[in-house]
């Protein structure tokens, strides 16, 4: 089943409730997915630093004197921000991969969530309240951000079964559905060099996006042919640093609801994940069209 919620503000006045108000869209959607659950937030721009989000499922471990042998591999600077299970690790651009490169060989059980300038991505199995209430979402702030909780239907409840996926920089994606020709279409993207770990359905739907992008491809344009590339039902929420994408297979079986106003712009896939946003009473409220592409840009 799954649920999605997603916001992208217009109103930078609105920045600092992000957290806050995507936590409360994403709680309200506990039922449809109860067993894991994600955000992803869009924060400030460092125009000197970039971010690896990780996890870990031993972080004393892990993460005991992790700057120090971090610094020592890429010869320069590294801030680690311990968030429970996961620490935010801050670089300069350019040492992005050799840090990450460098991860797997010191500390080979600590994953990657996320790279990019400004995304933050938090997941872990349990029920949103409590993955929420774990990484203090609700105190962050940010442009954008995507949420799902999940039931798993094609792979175990694990951590890195959960939404979002993030296979390139700043971007993420959240699902709800299921493709049918993944298993064919993750073989092919790892023949070409794209990274893809796990076996979920919807990782293979961020790596294509990813790979459509590195050739070349708008987000749109990417999105515009999944709906040729992609065989099965699916609603997809794609992240990029300055946007926010929402796509629906020509059937679109699974609900999806959106809202917009001077404010913002919102996603749910039920409405009720709306009602507690301020001006919802006058704001315009559509399904998204089946086989449409959405997309707003800072």
């Amino acid at each position: 089943m799954c649920g999605i919620v997603g916001l992208f503000l217009k109103d930078k006045s609105l920045e600092p409730e992000l957290g806050a108000m995507l936590t409360d869209m994403l709680v309200t959607m506990t039922d449809r997915g109860p067993d894991s659950a994600g955000i992803a937030i869009y924060g400030a721009d460092s125009e000197a630093k970039a971010k690896l989000t990780v996890q870990s499922d031993t972080p004393d471990a892990d993460f005991d004197k992790l700057r120090k042998d971090l610094r020592a591999c890429i010869k320069g600077d590294v801030e680690v921000s311990i968030k429970s299970t996961h620490a935010v690790l801050e670089m300069r651009a350019d040492q992005v991969a050799t840090a990450r490169a460098a991860l797997a060989d010191i500390r080979p059980s600590i994953r990657v969530m996320s790279a990019g300038d400004i995304i933050e991505i938090y997941k872990e199995v349990g029920l949103p309240k409590d993955v929420a209430r774990r990484f203090e979402v609700e105190k962050m702030s940010g442009s954008h951000g995507i949420g799902h909780t999940r039931m798993a239907t094609e792979s175990a409840v694990t951590t890195m079964g959960a939404h979002p996926f993030s296979t390139g920089m700043d971007q993420c994606l959240v699902h709800n559905g299921s493709l049918s020709n993944h298993n064919s279409l993750r073989r092919k993207l790892r023949r070409e060099g794209v990274h893809v770990e796990t076996e979920n359905d919807s990782e293979v739907a961020a790596a294509y996006l990813t790979d459509q992008m590195n050739k070349g491809a708008t987000l749109g344009e990417a999105l515009e042919s999944s709906l040729d590339d992609l065989d099965g039902f699916f609603t997809f929420v794609v992240g990029t640093k300055d946007g926010f994408g929402v796509v629906r297979d020509p059937i679109a079986c699974k609900p999806a609801v959106m809202a917009e106003t001077d404010q913002y712009v919102a996603f749910g896939s039920e409405y009720r994940a709306l009602v507690n946003l301020p001006g919802i009473d006058d704001a315009r409220v559509w399904e998204p069209e089946p086989a449409t592409v959405y997309f707003w840009k800072h």
